[in-house]
């Protein structure tokens, strides 16, 4: 006779929130309660809108203001919580969407950091209110055509100082909101000195142009771009007085890698959320594919990997709440976490099987958008090898 399998509840799955080993009793009662009205916030204003919006790679430009009253700036620079809850909500922004979760770390990762980070007392007070109000919006101009990992000693673009001006020359390339950001830090190297530094540039400048990048398959909604700079003229004032060398530029580098590392395990939420969904509804041979031994394997193996990822990212957090982390730390939690994900990105498409490459399921999308967090904010074999560096006291880096 076959084996009876009562029904499931839904809207009701065991380990709702899929903290198996519940990391969250780690914040306090006020961050746990913030968590949930931005659970809240993301379910109701962000994943609705979401599969739509990347089949058509179109942001949706009226979310900002919905972003800014929810008040999601810098949790952690403004508001006061600790990195743990600041990690999660990264996480969790993920799980929603990896595209605005991405655009959020751009504009108040990247830029926003950058600001805060390399700016002097008095450019931060003319800067920050309009960005952490969202009035303006940032990108981060690194990146170039010819200069990816490599782009430390190889920037390209150029800055000449001309009396009160610098007058700015060359490319960037995957540089994530510039379709429609009022300000980007360009990175320029100083012909002068030969020293990276950087730029508040007005995207409205004479010179400046930006051109979306068309035919991607990850992160659709993200509006990257191609920067050209031809004779751009930058007042010196809007030089970032404490960005004088790409020593200064890993300053905000090391804290948006861990960013990376959040949206990881983030992503993986999202993939279980959806194998699992799927798991205990899709019918085959008259009973749910979740009763298969070899399904429940692939989701306890999903489940391992967040856990795992999960953990480590709550111990870095803590040793950078605590001042202790360390760049090469934040390197082989980019790493690791990303390569995991992979993982658990596979196992989740393959529970869907043909349904899993299409974005009707979210899985293809979940799945597709991996590929860009696995390779942005430092390559897993560039983080190795930064960790591995760390770790021998030789360099491997050619």
């Amino acid at each position: 006779m076959p084996v009876s399998h009562a029904a499931v509840d839904l809207n009701n799955l065991p380990y709702a929130d899929g903290d198996f080993y519940r990391f969250e009793l780690l914040l306090s009662e006020a961050e746990r309660e913030r968590l949930q009205e931005i659970r809240d916030f993301l379910a109701k204003e962000v994943r609705p809108i979401a599969v739509d919006c990347w089949n058509r790679g179109e942001f949706p430009l009226e979310l900002i203001p919905k972003l800014a009253e929810a008040n999601l700036m810098s949790p952690v620079r403004r508001q006061g919580h600790s990195n743990v809850f600041a990690g999660i909500v990264h996480a969790e922004f993920t799980r929603a969407d990896s595209s605005i979760a991405t655009f959020m770390g751009v504009h108040d990762g990247l830029f926003t950091g950058s600001i805060e980070a390399l700016a002097s007392e008095e450019q931060k007070a003319a800067w920050l209110p309009d960005i952490y109000a969202m009035r303006k919006i940032g990108a981060f101009g690194l990146t170039e055509p010819l200069g990816g990992s490599d782009v430390a000693g190889g920037t390209r673009t150029t800055a000449v100082r001309d009396g009160d001006n610098w007058i700015i020359n060359g490319a960037k390339r995957w540089i994530g909101n510039a379709t429609f950001s009022d300000w980007v830090v360009i990175f320029a190297r100083d012909v002068a000195d030969n020293q990276v530094k950087a730029f508040m540039v007005d995207t409205a400048l004479p010179g400046y142009t930006a051109t979306k990048i068309e035919n991607k398959t990850a992160l659709r909604t993200v509006q990257n771009a191609d920067i050209t700079l031809e004779n751009v003229v930058v007042p010196h004032a809007f030089k970032l007085a404490g960005g004088n060398s790409f020593r200064d530029t890993n300053k905000v580098l090391k804290v948006t890698r861990l960013s990376v590392a959040w949206q990881a395990v983030g992503q993986q939420m999202a993939a279980f959320d959806a194998a699992r969904r799927y798991a205990v509804e899709r019918q085959q041979f008259g009973r749910p594919i979740a009763s298969f031994q070899l399904v429940q394997d692939q989701l306890v193996k999903m489940l391992g990997n967040i856990v795992a990822c999960t953990g480590m990212m709550v111990r870095l957090a803590q040793l950078e709440d605590q001042g202790l982390a360390k760049d090469e730390q934040s390197a082989l939690a980019k790493a690791f976490t990303t390569a995991r994900m992979r993982e658990t990105v596979a196992l989740g498409r393959g529970i869907f099987g043909g349904n899993g490459i299409v974005t009707d399921y979210e899985m293809a999308k979940i799945f597709a958008d991996a590929e860009a967090i696995y390779s942005y904010e430092g390559t897993y074999e560039i983080n190795t090898l930064v960790t591995g560096r760390a770790i021998t006291g030789i360099s491997a880096i050619v």
